[in-house]
């Protein structure tokens, strides 16, 4: 079983490329999912995030405003790194213990975890082979507007918690350009699943 990472900067397709990886047969492990499951009222970290945050980042039900927490932790870098502190071994450790079933399980041959700061989380163990998605400046930022009606200042506050992209493409096996449209990236998946799994199957 081959363990992909699939990374890459906001808006650039990540999760794009990891549901056209599921299509080929892999499954797929969301950190989003994971960190949504992490922050459920009264487990360890919603525990930490009241604590650190206040009560002023719940809803009336006790779950976690995350848009308010977002709000919060974009404006401010040591409040940002206090809530990835919190939040990242967390998810890292449900990942690894989800990875570790699969394994047992002999029945999958790829799994890919799709992890928007997999390399600023220290999670690259995690993975055999490491997927980049990348784009265009200008693509990426038309696409966070449309997708969330993000301003400029609130996309640059995203993009500066994260690694430059071209950063994270010089560690990748693998980087998928996907700025072209849909066709193209998926030929581009097509030629690394045929690459990463052909040869770990070999091995």
């Amino acid at each position: 079983m081959i363990v992909i990472g699939v990374t890459g900067g906001v808006g650039m397709g990540k999760s794009t490329v990891a549901k056209m990886l599921a299509r080929k047969g892999a499954v797929v492990l969301d950190a989003d999912a994971l960190s949504h499951e992490a922050m459920e009222p009264k487990k360890l970290a919603w525990r930490k995030i009241v604590k650190a945050f206040g009560e002023r980042v719940l809803n009336d039900d006790q779950t976690i405003r995350r848009q308010q927490l977002a709000a919060v932790v974009f404006r401010d870098a040591q409040q940002r790194q206090r809530l990835e502190q919190i939040l990242h071994p967390q998810v890292l450790r449900m990942m690894k213990q989800q990875i570790q079933r699969l394994r047992r399980s002999c029945k999958v041959n790829a799994v890919v975890v799709d992890v928007p700061l997999l390399l600023e989380a220290g999670g690259s163990g995690l993975v055999d082979a490491l997927v980049v998605v990348t784009a265009r400046p200008e693509v990426q930022r038309q696409r966070l507007k449309n997708a969330h009606g993000w301003t400029d200042e609130e996309i640059d506050a995203r993009m500066a918690a994260q690694w430059d992209v071209s950063a994270k493409a010089a560690l990748a096996d693998v980087v998928v350009e996907n700025s072209d449209g849909v066709d193209r990236t998926r030929t581009q998946v097509d030629r690394l699943w045929n690459r990463l799994v052909a040869q770990h199957s070999s091995k």
